[in-house]
């Protein structure tokens, strides 16, 4: 018996329950964690603005580990390889997973949410959903590629189309997702300027790739004129408080891929500025298998480094929900197995 984490109802705290894996289903690997990521789209499930969540539910969807057993059907793994997980599970069938676009899938189902997830040390995961980790990639890595690294270099190469010499803005640089985005600029040719409302994050920034800083609460996108004539790329990482600014930062024939929406309120959309400059506004959601790989080949080269501000012990779950909605943690929180 081992425990897991249990969100059972909305706007409550994770309870911390005794928990027993039932044997993966044919197309499944049970899968050991060494770590399991948490995300703030964690937060926002625990606070309703997730809309298909099926209670209980154990939360979690950043999965990875070592297969300790597997389904009768499962043919591309075995016992004891290492992997990575999506944090969902296409369907395989659809236009979008056959075209290798399953991050499109309308009938994925998202762990945490849909399916039980990664508050637990032992996870049930379909196949479909797994990627091999390279063996000098290390767990906190892994544990990160899909929702962090993986989802980066979706919305920076796939949907951003990202060219050498491009000027990106990050928005909200300090955080889980912002310190690898800034590195993962970086890897990909870019120069990376990093958003941050946390004077004592930008020292480490500039440790991580940032080349240039700007304050939140300034008109930023006034500084970044000065730079750089606007920037190729916004990566809007926040959502409304920055949404504006991060629009106006954009040179002309300049796009803005969303990627975070921290308090889910519509924006303003100033239709006369996206025309007058010929701007674009794409959203990019999660990761696909490829993009997955591309991030974990990417940490295997040491192009990027995972960037972990905590490890806790699944017991102190809810404290690391305060600490990351209060900006205490620089980097990723982890749930250490």
């Amino acid at each position: 018996m081992a425990k897991a984490g249990f969100l059972y109802k909305i706007n409550s705290d994770i309870k911390i329950d005794d928990f027993s894996i039932e044997d993966p289903d044919d197309n499944e690997v049970t899968v050991k964690q060494s770590y399991s990521g948490v995300c703030f789209r964690d937060i926002l499930t625990r606070n309703g603005f997730q809309p298909r969540v099926n209670l209980p539910v154990i939360p979690g969807h950043e999965i990875e580990g070592t297969i300790i057993k597997t389904g009768k059907n499962v043919k591309n793994f075995k016992i004891n390889d290492r992997v990575s997980s999506l944090i969902y599970v296409p369907c395989g069938k659809c236009e979008y997973c056959l075209s290798g676009n399953e991050n499109l899938c309308p009938d994925k189902k998202n762990f945490g949410e849909t399916i039980n997830g990664g508050y637990s040390q032992y996870v049930n995961v379909n196949e479909n959903s797994l990627v091999k980790v390279p063996d000098n990639v290390s767990h906190e890595a892994a544990a990160i590629a899909a929702c962090v690294t993986g989802m980066l270099y979706h919305a920076l190469h796939t949907v951003g189309k990202i060219k050498k010499d491009d000027y990106v803005l990050i928005t909200g640089a300090g955080g889980g997702v912002g310190v690898h985005a800034v590195q993962m600029v970086k890897a990909l040719g870019g120069h990376p300027i990093a958003e941050t409302s946390s004077k004592w994050k930008e020292e480490e920034l500039y440790k991580l790739g940032a080349e240039h800083i700007v304050d939140s609460s300034s008109d930023y996108y006034r500084e970044i004129k000065k730079i750089s004539n606007g920037v190729n790329i916004a990566l809007e990482t926040v959502g409304i408080s920055t949404f504006s600014k991060s629009l106006r930062s954009l040179k002309p024939g300049g796009r803005m891929v969303v990627i975070g929406n921290l308090k889910p309120e519509p924006v303003d959309l100033p239709l006369g500025l996206i025309i007058l400059k010929g701007n674009s506004i794409k959203g990019s959601i999660s990761s696909t298998k490829t993009d997955l790989m591309e991030a974990l080949k990417l940490n295997s080269e040491n192009k990027i480094k995972s960037v972990i501000g905590e490890k806790i012990d699944l017991i102190d779950i809810n404290n690391a929900y305060d600490d990351m909605l209060n900006r205490k943690v620089f980097g990723r929180v982890l749930i250490k197995y």
